[in-house]
C-alpha cells in the first residue's frame, strides 16, 4: 500500500475525528475476524465501526463528512462491488487509537494488529515498571508502534527509536505516535541499523510457519520461533549492562517440550544473561494445528521472556 504525502496529515485529521466521535474497535484474530464478517448482518458497513473495524465495503453516506474526506485525501478508499471500502482498520489499544492495515493482511507490507498487540503492550508496561529509568528503548519490528507508544506512558522521558523492515510500518508508526502525543525515531532495518547504545529494548516478532512467507507472520523454522532466537540474541548482544530485552512472542509446543524455551536457556547462558520466561496464555491460535507445518503440534502459547546484561 502506498502512502501519498498527503496521507499523514489526512490520516491525522481522521483520527482526531473519530476520536471526538468516542470511535471504538479492539481488533480480533483473523479467525475470528473471518468468522464475523461471514454473518448475514456484516455483508455491507451499517456504522463508522463496520468501516474502519469490521472491514466492510461501505455507501459514501454511512461516514460523516469529517471522516470521509480524510480518507479520500489519503487516497486510502478503494472501489468493490459499487461500493467503498477503507485501505485501513482502526483499533484501540487500551485508550489509545491505532492505525493498521484493513482486513484480510494479504498484501506483502501488511501491518498486523491483533490481541497479540493488546498482550504485548501490557507485558511490556508491567515489566517496565520494575525498571525504572530509561534513556533510550528500542522497538525492534515495531509494525504500526503499538509497543513503543505503549511503553511511553511508564518510561515518559526516554528516547524512543522504531525500527522495521517495512516502510509503510514506520509510516504508519510515526503517525500513531503523532496522534497519541509522541515524537519517536524510526530506522528502516532490522536492529542491526539502528546505532549507538540502549539500556531497553522490546520486541514482537513474527512467530508463525507461515507457507506464504509473509514478513509480519513468518517467524521461520522452530516452526516460526526461529526469528524470536534471533531477534533475542542480536539485541541481547547489544545491550548496554544492566539493559535489559522484553520480548514476548508464541511458542510452538510439541509433546509438551517448549523448544524455544530450551534454545533461549541455552543461548542466553551463554551471553552472560539472564533469563526470566513463562507462559502468558497457553492456548493461542488453535486453528493453525489445522495446517501442514503444526502437524506434530499440541499448542501454541503465548509467551514473556526477560533478558538482562549483568551491570
Amino acid at each position: 500500500m502506498h502512502l501519498s504525502d498527503e496521507a499523514e496529515p489526512a490520516l491525522l485529521d481522521l483520527l482526531a475525528a473519530l476520536k471526538r466521535d468516542g470511535y471504538d474497535f479492539v481488533p480480533v484474530t483473523p479467525a475470528t475476524h473471518a468468522r464475523v464478517v461471514a454473518r448475514p448482518d456484516k455483508q455491507e458497513a451499517r456504522n463508522v465501526r463496520d468501516v474502519f473495524g469490521w472491514s466492510l465495503p461501505f455507501a459514501p453516506a454511512v461516514l460523516p463528512a469529517d471522516m470521509l474526506e480524510p480518507l479520500e485525501k489519503a487516497g486510502l478508499i478503494q472501489a468493490e462491488d459499487g461500493l467503498l471500502k477503507s485501505r485501513i482498520r482502526i483499533g484501540r489499544l487500551h485508550e489509545r487509537l491505532i492505525v493498521h492495515s484493513a482486513y484480510p493482511t494479504i498484501e506483502a507490507d501488511a501491518v498486523f494488529f491483533s490481541p497479540d498487540t493488546l498482550r504485548f503492550a501490557d507485558f511490556v508496561c508491567d515489566e517496565l515498571l520494575r525498571v525504572g529509568n530509561v534513556e533510550r528503548l528500542v522497538d525492534i519490528g515495531a509494525g504500526p508502534g503499538s509497543g513503543a507508544i505503549s511503553a511511553a506512558a511508564v518510561v515518559p522521558d526516554a528516547r524512543l527509536t522504531l525500527c522495521d523492515v517495512n516502510p509503510l510500518a514506520l509510516r504508519l508508526a510515526r503517525i500513531n505516535a503523532r496522534h497519541n502525543g509522541l515524537h519517536v525515531e524510526t530506522v528502516e532495518g532490522g536492529l542491526a541499523a539502528v546505532r549507538g547504545a540502549f539500556d531497553a529494548a522490546i520486541a514482537n516478532p513474527p512467530f508463525m510457519a507461515d507457507e506464504d512467507g509473509r514478513t509480519y507472520r513468518d517467524g521461520g523454522d522452530m516452526h516460526g520461533g526461529r526469528v524470536s532466537v534471533d531477534w533475542a540474541l542480536a539485541a541481547a548482544t547489544r545491550l548496554s549492562p544492566g539493559g535489559r530485552l522484553i520480548l514476548y512472542t508464541g511458542s510452538a509446543i510439541v509433546e509438551g517440550r517448549d523448544q524455544l524455551r530450551a534454545a533461549l536457556e541455552r543461548e542466553v547462558a551463554a551471553l552472560g544473561c539472564t533469563l526470566r520466561y513463562r507462559e502468558l496464555d497457553p492456548d493461542i491460535y488453535g486453528e493453525e494445528l489445522e495446517q501442514g507445518n503444526y502437524a506434530d503440534v499440541e499448542r501454541i502459547a503465548a509467551v514473556g521472556a526477560v533478558i538482562e546484561r549483568p551491570g
